[in-house]
């Protein structure tokens, strides 16, 4: 479906209203699923939903960005936005899987970190800063996945992993459309524009090397079938994790460690070209 659709109009379908968010997907992969809540410091994030359940025969950690159906969830969510808290509740969670052992899988599906003056207050380019950081030394397999949107730091603070997948519809971007088109040229109106030059599909984002894996989605966007979905994350997943299992720990952060070395020196060659360099021109 992809490769039919305009950038925009995979934008519109990554945000579409009957998406399945995290709760969906965690339903079906991790039936047992125990929710764990709270930062141990200051408050419990709502907007990350994260717990412990069996998968494919071995505990796992779960944990991901939950939008909210109606208009009372979605306040209740934040939209998916997560606030400081949301951060340290992910490290402390991830720190306690790596000390039984447990692989960790982080589904992303937001539109970026909350940016209101409470979350500025309290802190939340330090948590985002502090959780990236964290994550290069969280040793055991992490597999990360954009189900939905993938939107600026408020994405990367849950999705430096050792492999990083996105759903065939979703996006992934340094910037909504929106914010980059207000940011560039001072309008908003000029977000299919920027849309369109930022490079956020998953095509765009497999060709440079930053995803590993674009998982097909039913026909129609993922919101047609949520049993074909999940179906195929699961299978995507497991393929991602199974390898990494089998990897020492010392070379398994190394490896982590360069993956990112090696997107920073793609984001270097674009601001050295130009943004109408074409993705796979860069990749090579």
């Amino acid at each position: 479906m992809t490769d039919t659709l305009s950038v925009w109009q995979l934008v519109e379908m990554a945000r579409h209203q009957d998406r399945p968010y995290f709760g969906d997907y965690v339903s079906r992969l991790v039936p047992d699923f125990v929710e764990l809540h709270g930062d141990r410091l200051s408050a419990d994030d709502p907007a990350l939903v994260a717990g412990i359940g069996t998968w494919h025969g071995r505990t796992a950690l779960f944990m991901g960005n939950q939008k909210g159906r109606t208009l009372s969830e979605r306040l209740h969510r934040n939209w998916g936005m997560m606030h400081p808290e949301g951060y340290r509740k992910a490290i402390r969670l991830a720190h306690q899987a790596a000390k039984f052992g447990f692989p960790i899988v982080c589904l992303v599906d937001t539109p970026g970190a909350y940016p209101g003056a409470g979350a500025e207050e309290r802190g939340i380019a330090a948590a985002i800063a502090g959780a990236i950081m964290e994550w290069f030394t969280i040793p055991v397999p992490v597999v990360a996945c954009i189900i939905g949107e993938g939107g600026s730091g408020g994405a990367l603070g849950l999705a430096v992993a050792d492999r990083v997948l996105m759903m065939e519809n979703s996006i992934y971007s340094v910037a909504s459309p929106e914010a980059a088109a207000s940011i560039v040229w001072r309008d908003n109106a000029r977000k299919v524009e920027a849309a369109e030059q930022l490079q956020i599909t998953s095509r765009d984002l497999l060709a440079m090397g930053v995803v590993e894996e674009v998982i097909p989605e039913p026909s129609g966007g993922a919101h047609t079938d949520y049993d074909a979905a999940a179906r195929a994350l699961d299978e995507a997943l497991l393929r991602a994790v199974q390898p990494l299992l089998e990897e020492d720990t010392q070379l398994l952060l190394e490896r982590r460690y360069e993956r990112y070395r090696y997107i920073d020196s793609l984001i270097g060659a674009a601001e050295h070209f130009g943004p109408k360099v074409s993705a796979k021109a860069l990749a090579e």
